[in-house]
């Protein structure tokens, strides 16, 4: 079998799957987040937390609870960082240096798991169970309750309520990542990871030299890294490391933890606002542009366009011989169209315009189907533009599932489109305008540009995927790339949770004869327009210095 067909069935079995479970797992999600009764463990956390677990909050407060949990959540992830000398399961690792734990604690609660060390190295036992991992479920469970509440608030109607933060937090932890987090780590243990609390090993290679191994919960943490779109590796190379991602079918099992809660969430989207047709018409967009991203990375790679991959016949640099180009490929489109940011490979070894899209996929926003929570009201966001816009052309005020768009919602839309494009540009700008920061580019010229953009787009995004070459472990880096996760996660969010009262408030208005049908395929195609024609008036300038300037030389 050719390599490009093997690649074709891998691809087409993923979109099976997904499919398949789409609509019980949607319709799961919605039982879960629209039920009133509340089970024995979250009312014991309600008790702990001191909540009041059946009073609803305002957008404010929802926002305040969100936020006062995320800082909280920061000092804890940084304290146990700085302190894990002293705690049990060490392995003897000293206290992680201060803006590395910084940056660290900033990178896993907002869901962006940007690594500046390597934690095989750098973090013992407990603080990649206590303090990451931990993350890795709530700081994704915060993105899915994000999401919930913008849904709310196109689904009521005059009313000053959007949910209750700390149930929809508890709800999401409890009732959908640990479940599936607990079965699907068993799955991967048997696929070949590890899971134990062992040390550092020493070992003889096959060329006579020595080489520490650690051991560790590898399988626990990585099936929430996936399921989460979180990222974060337990060891320096992420999912290409063998215990971390083993065989062809553990990768094909990775993507698919990937990618099931975002495409699901069209589904519970759709239950909640009384149209399952509007939930399919969000999920095609979100197909169309993952397959088209998808195919094309894939193209790049096999086609090997460039001086050296040309010469030998295959993109295999930086590449897992086990996984081969296409799923490699594959693989990388999934976690860039996320916020996952983990890697089975190394995107700084791609051809030009194969890393370009992984840049790209960042660039749209992470909304194909983008991070679990994040991708959905993102995609909404983009939504209520698109019928903005459609309202411009005929002359009508603009609606979207019964909601008047008016000058306060497409405001919150568009400061919300704007954010990430801002960070990412003032970073980039501001390091390559600075010769210090230069001097730690191993590339000069359109490649050493590329390096410096993607990080920037990686954490303004939340990403955490990188390109190599570029000296990010410093405090500069670690303070710049620090803020721009900060102000790229909680900006967007309060804006979206300001878009949610405001519709919530509103009364439904009746369909006329002007209004835009938004379930059918012509919206579809609307959306796909103004999300791609979006990001390339924004980003195409900078990506024609940098990959497209690489690939064309």
């Amino acid at each position: 079998m050719s390599t490009t067909a093997a690649g074709l069935i891998f691809i087409v079995s993923l979109i099976a799957a997904l499919a398949l479970l789409h609509k019980p797992f949607g319709d799961y999600m919605y039982r879960v987040y629209s039920g009133a009764r509340h089970n024995r463990l979250e009312r014991g956390v309600y008790r702990l937390l001191g909540v009041r677990a059946d009073t609803e909050q305002s957008w404010p407060v929802y926002a305040r609870s969100l936020l006062a949990f995320s800082v909280i959540s920061i000092l804890v992830v940084y304290g146990i960082q700085r302190l894990q000398d002293k705690l049990p399961l060490s392995l003897g690792m000293k206290p992680v240096t201060d803006h590395i734990a910084w940056n660290t604690a900033i990178s896993f609660v907002t869901n962006t798991n940007w690594q500046a060390y390597s934690g095989e190295s750098t973090m013992g036992h407990l603080t990649q169970m206590a303090a990451l991992a931990v993350q890795n479920f709530v700081s994704a469970a915060v993105g899915m309750a994000v999401a919930i509440a913008l849904v709310r608030g196109f689904a009521r109607r005059k009313s000053g309520t959007i949910g209750n933060f700390w149930v929809d937090l508890v709800r999401g932890t409890i009732r959908i990542l640990l479940p599936i987090a607990f079965v699907g780590a068993l799955v991967l243990v048997s696929g070949g990871l590890i899971q134990n609390f062992s040390g550092v090993h020493e070992v003889t290679t096959l060329t006579g030299g020595a080489q520490s191994i650690t051991g560790g919960p590898v399988a626990s943490q990585e099936v929430i890294k996936e399921l989460g779109t979180n990222g974060g590796g337990f060891y320096n190379v992420n999912s290409a490391h063998p215990f971390e991602n083993a065989t062809s079918w553990t990768n094909w099992f990775e993507i698919f933890l990937i990618l099931v809660i975002p495409f699901s969430l069209p589904r519970t989207f759709g239950k909640m606002v009384g149209q399952v047709r509007q939930g399919y018409a969000i999920v095609a967009v979100m197909g169309v542009i993952a397959l088209t991203s998808v195919l094309l990375t894939n193209l790049f790679e096999l086609g090997g366009h460039a001086t050296v991959p040309q010469a030998v016949g295959a993109a295999m640099e930086g590449k897992e011989v086990r996984f081969g180009v296409a799923n490699s490929a594959t693989f990388a489109s999934a976690t860039t169209l996320t916020s996952t940011g983990a890697v089975d490979s190394f995107h700084d070894s791609y051809t030009p315009f194969g890393g370009m899209m992984t840049l790209f996929n960042m660039m749209l926003g992470e909304v194909a189907p983008g991070g679990v929570g994040a991708g959905l009201y993102g995609m909404l966001i983009l939504a209520v533009i698109t019928v903005f816009v459609a309202g411009l052309m005929v002359g009508r005020t603009p609606e979207y599932l019964g909601k008047k768009i008016g000058a306060r919602e497409i405001k919150l839309a568009s400061l919300y489109f704007l954010v990430t494009p801002a960070l990412v540009l003032i970073g980039t700008a501001s390091a390559m305008g600075s010769a210090e920061q230069r001097a730690g580019m191993l590339n000069s010229g359109p490649h050493g540009l590329s390096e410096v953009l993607y990080a920037f787009t990686s954490a303004s995004n939340n990403n955490g995927s990188a390109f190599g070459g570029l000296t990010v472990n410093t405090p500069w880096y670690d303070v710049a790339l620090g803020l721009c996760m900060v102000f790229g996660r909680f900006l967007p969010i309060i804006l979206v949770l300001a878009l949610a009262g405001s519709l919530a408030a509103q009364a439904p208005v009746p369909e006329g004869a002007g209004t835009l049908p938004t379930h059918r395929p012509q919206f579809v195609g609307m959306v796909v327009g103004v999300t791609i024609i979006l990001v390339a008036l924004t980003f195409l300038p900078a990506l024609a210095l940098g990959p497209i300037a690489e690939g064309l030389s």
